[in-house]
């Protein structure tokens, strides 16, 4: 493996803090922790914005539509392990999860309005045109919805390209789900 797999001791001091408090938070460390670690600065800012895209204002799923979106878009293997078990720890329907991970169109039409925009945003480059955000806020989403959709596209295209320059395994704990 060309990245190391830190742990809190043998990781640059200024990713430590970080680590112990995902650590804390999840019950162990992911080894995508440890080995994002190697850059304490990426770590911090995916932490950061992860946190940011959580709080904002799209519910939990439509959240994780739109990283499951991008996860299978990617590949990231790890990263489509953990939220499907963020999935089904939020009781989201199997059929969904199915579909999300297949990246098949979903039955519920909000949620697919979701899925597709996500979609449209990464192939446009964000100009998805009046037709396509349209579409979108006629699902009962906002326009500051649309933005935070660009949040988590941000913050997940570092954690699904990371994740997968670095080679991260997916963890025991989400074995399961992978």
């Amino acid at each position: 493996m060309m990245f190391t797999q830190h742990t809190i001791e043998s990781a640059p001091p200024a990713s430590r803090r970080a680590m112990a408090a995902v650590t804390g938070k999840q019950g162990y460390l992911p080894a995508g922790v440890g080995l994002l670690a190697e850059s304490p600065e990426t770590l911090e800012g995916f932490l950061r914005m992860s946190g940011t895209f959580d709080a904002c204002t799209l519910d939990a799923v439509a959240r994780e539509v739109v990283i499951m979106t991008i996860a299978v878009r990617n590949g990231c293997h790890l990263c489509v392990a953990m939220h499907t078990a963020r999935l089904a720890a939020l009781g989201a329907d199997a059929a969904l999860v199915a579909d999300l991970r297949s990246g098949a169109p979903l039955g519920d039409a909000r949620l697919e309005a979701v899925r597709v925009f996500t979609l449209r945003v990464l192939e446009t480059t964000g100009e998805v045109g009046e037709e396509s955000l349209n579409d979108f806020l006629g699902h009962g989403f906002t326009r500051r919805n649309a933005l935070e959709i660009v949040l988590g596209i941000g913050t997940y295209t570092l954690s699904t390209l990371a994740n997968r320059l670095t080679g991260a395994p997916v963890d025991e704990e989400l074995r399961a789900f992978a």
